[in-house]
């Protein structure tokens, strides 16, 4: 115990500042700070000062800290993007099932089952120029009525 913390105390304001560099919350720091050193202590006993000196052994370990670190946020930021892609999705789904049957099936035959527009007004028997404007009219009350709605539950 003794020799590691030797090079806890040699070393832990070179860690300290290498986090600093890259984080500007200084609770993250000093997570990290200390997260190097739990996984450098528990593997102090695999250490061999002979493969290198004890501060490239725990920049080493700082590096894998922080990648995880940017790994875990990566993927925080990306569940983030897609629980607000669904909550969206979700409002929009609601707010279809609101809209006239005809302007619903426009709204499903084009932009979910992939349909031309002249297609879907040959399948629910309607002119080309009256799908394009019911598709239009639904289109923007459902834009509308999401915008809306999202920036409510904000």
């Amino acid at each position: 115990m003794a020799a590691f913390e030797r090079i806890y105390r040699g070393n832990v304001g070179a860690i300290t500042r290498y986090f600093a560099r890259r984080c500007v919350e200084p609770q993250l720091v000093a997570d990290l700070t200390a997260d190097t050193f739990v996984r450098a202590i528990t593997s102090f006993p695999t250490f061999d000062s002979s493969r290198g000196t004890a501060a490239s052994w725990l920049y080493g370990i700082a590096r894998k800290a922080f990648a995880a670190h940017c790994e875990q946020s990566a993927r925080g930021a990306e569940l983030e993007a897609r629980i607000d892609a669904e909550q969206r999705g979700r409002l929009l789904l609601e707010r279809l099932r609101t809209l006239p049957e005809i302007e619903r099936e426009a709204i499903e035959l084009v932009h979910l089952d992939g349909l031309a527009p002249k297609e879907a007004a040959e399948a629910l028997g309607v002119p080309k120029g009256a799908m394009r404007s019911r598709l239009y009219r639904a289109m923007a009350r459902l834009r509308d009525d999401v915008e809306v709605q999202a920036d409510e539950q904000v």
